[in-house]
């Protein structure tokens, strides 16, 4: 196989936790911050959670935009960073991370009319 005839997915969702290691404290919230606000200038669609954030787009702005969160918090002075990333795609239809959400909630919802029926 030609590795450079090989393209990456169109699309993926990524779901990441970028761990500063380092930092003057043990709060990294100005760190999340300033990741959070790198995702709002990318234009791609994105969710903060508790652990982290879900990204999804094509995939090399996806993985760009990663990659820029690690220099971004580089220039402002975290030596080290650490991120688990989890990706996804999929070829047979398009599904957004808020579609999944949906999806489920729809079972679950069904499942609570189930339960006041009984």
């Amino acid at each position: 196989m030609d590795l450079d005839s090989l393209d990456t997915p169109e699309n993926c969702v990524a779901d990441f936790c970028l761990i500063p290691i380092g930092t003057p404290t043990a709060s990294v919230s100005q760190e999340v911050a300033d990741v959070q606000r790198l995702m709002k200038q990318s234009k791609l669609s994105y969710s903060m959670h508790s652990a982290g954030t879900t990204v999804e787009g094509p995939w090399d702005a996806v993985m760009r935009l990663i990659g820029q969160a690690h220099v971004m918090l580089h220039k402002k002075g975290v030596l080290r960073i650490q991120t688990d990333i989890r990706v996804g795609s999929r070829v047979d239809k398009k599904q957004s991370f808020s579609d999944k959400v949906t999806a489920v909630n729809e079972l679950l919802a069904t499942d609570e009319k189930d339960e006041g029926g009984k």
